[in-house]
């Protein structure tokens, strides 16, 4: 392989890397995150006591 062809591929994967570090690095360090978490507040069926 050409060095050409070695700086384009370094510079390819450089740049993948550097993208799937700061994603993964913006995903672990939000701040608040439990505010933002959406769900239902329902119990499952079998933990119900029967006072119903």
């Amino acid at each position: 392989m050409t060095a050409l062809g070695w700086l384009i591929m370094l510079l390819s994967v450089g740049t993948v890397t550097a993208l799937l570090i700061w994603c993964i690095y913006m995903v672990l360090t939000i701040p608040d995150e439990t505010k933002h978490i959406h769900g239902f507040e329902q119990e499952p069926p079998d933990t119900k006591t029967g006072d119903e």
